[in-house]
């Protein structure tokens, strides 16, 4: 089962690059709501293994990254078309609603 990956300040233009959807999870460890999504973002990451990029971004570790996005709350999920942010969902979200903006740009 695909498991998603970490994506840091360092790694993360070559990780949106690519022609699939990225789904990018921002969070934080102290964060009880990432805690939450957490499993369900590792879920998807195994159903859509092939079709879509599912990544973490620690904001902690990674601060560049969230200051570029305007991350201000967590947990924040950002869905990425051709280098460019096409969807966005702030605080917690049933697995539906995640797999909906994922297909959304899938095909």
């Amino acid at each position: 089962m695909a498991k998603t990956i970490e994506i840091t300040d360092t790694n993360f233009d070559e990780i949106i690059s690519g022609d699939k959807p990225v789904l990018v999870d921002f969070w934080a460890e102290w964060c009880g709501p990432c805690k939450m999504i957490g499993p369900i973002v590792e879920e998807i990451a195994g159903e859509y293994e092939g079709k879509a990029v599912i990544g973490k971004v620690n904001v902690d570790e990674n601060p560049q990254i969230s200051i570029k996005f305007g991350i201000r709350s967590i947990p924040t999920l950002l869905v990425f078309k051709n280098k460019e942010v096409v969807d966005r969902h702030v605080g917690y979200a049933q697995k539906n609603i995640l797999t909906e903006k994922i297909d959304a740009q899938i095909g």
